[in-house]
């Protein structure tokens, strides 16, 4: 590739070497773009939960160590000071996550049922619209008895 005359070397190296960083950028804003951009509250989690996931893999994959082993220390308790371990810290905590994004994922989906209920749709802007529907005839009711 040439810029003004001068060859560009790109790196591939670099970019091979960070593949699980650019999966992490793509599925999150993948996931940003689905609850930006959709108005059915279903598929407002379903982007929410891709975001969520594309946050553990980044957590996962920076705890692991090149060459690094598992923090399970030998029965023995004879512990070479020169071995690599892994940080455990992200993967219990990425854990402990799964299961949080699990309980408000079916919160959600819960509340998108009583909405459902409520209301006869999902979609946001059908949901504002009867909301403002129903503001508006509130204050003319409200109008109407005061005048009476």
């Amino acid at each position: 590739m040439m810029l003004s005359g001068k060859a560009m070397n790109i790196d591939y190296t670099f970019i091979m070497g960070h593949l699980n960083y650019w999966l992490f950028i793509m599925l999150m804003m993948t996931g940003l773009f689905i609850v930006i951009s959709r108005g059915n509250l279903i598929k407002k989690i379903v982007g929410l939960n891709i975001f969520q996931t594309s946050v553990f893999m980044f957590y996962i994959s920076i705890g692991k160590v090149a060459g690094g082993t598992a923090p399970i220390f030998p029965i023995d308790m004879k512990i070479n000071p020169a071995t690599l371990y892994s940080n455990p810290l992200p993967h219990v905590l990425i854990l402990t996550a799964i299961v949080v994004g699990i309980a408000t994922t079916a919160l959600g989906l819960a509340l998108i049922v009583r909405i459902r209920e409520a209301f006869g749709t999902i979609e946001d802007e059908e949901i504002s619209l009867i909301e403002s529907n129903e503001q508006r005839l509130e204050s003319q009711e409200k109008v109407i008895e005061e005048s009476n």
